[in-house]
């Protein structure tokens, strides 16, 4: 599979437009040689200091630090104790917005997935932002990491989607106020709802 990597110029854009655009971009992990990847089917955009789902709602700490950084790095983050999430930083240096990579669609290294995942079904290795981390084993040693520069971790330019082909909804999983909770920020593939 030979795509061109995601620059730095697509992910300096305004947060809804990236999230929506990362659908159907390849997810490409490097371990030990072996590529592991997938097609992003699912995204959410968390935008700024007054979006209160966002992190950076209660303003710059050493965990939000990267969302301030450049577009194009890794905010990855531990999450319940349990699960590692995929964030993208995006718009431009010190303001802070990402996109959570939610979802991929497995294409290359589906058997390494598997054993991170306790040999689960396709469906189920990676139809989720603690899944996919975790069959791609991504964690917070890749926290910060260029995505533009890495050749461990970075996305992939594949075709165009369809845009009638992208449904949108409110986030899922939120815990914060009735705003954060209705804004249409959730961006996925009508197949994949």
């Amino acid at each position: 599979m030979s795509s061109s990597r995601l620059g730095r110029d697509f992910y300096a854009r305004d947060t809804l437009e990236v999230a929506r655009e990362l659908l159907g971009q390849r997810l490409v992990r490097v371990i030990d040689g072996e590529r592991l990847s997938g097609l992003i089917v699912e995204t959410e955009a968390y935008i700024g200091e007054e979006d209160r789902a966002c992190h950076a709602s209660h303003g710059r700490t050493p965990r939000t630090e990267v969302m301030y950084g450049p577009p194009g790095q890794a905010y990855i983050y531990f999450i319940y104790g349990m699960y590692h999430c995929l964030n993208v930083v995006t718009d431009r240096v010190g303001f802070p917005a990402a996109v959570l990579i939610r979802g991929i669609q497995p294409q290359e290294g589906i058997e390494y997935m598997r054993r991170n995942r306790g040999f689960r079904r396709e469906g189920e290795l990676t139809n989720g932002p603690g899944k996919l981390c975790q069959a791609l084993t991504i964690d917070r040693s890749l926290n910060a990491l260029d995505l533009c520069q890495s050749d461990l971790l970075f996305i992939e330019e594949t075709a165009e989607v369809d845009p009638g082909g992208i449904e949108v909804t409110p986030r899922i999983g939120i815990r914060a106020d009735e705003m954060a909770k209705r804004r249409p920020w959730r961006f996925l593939l009508g197949d994949k709802a």
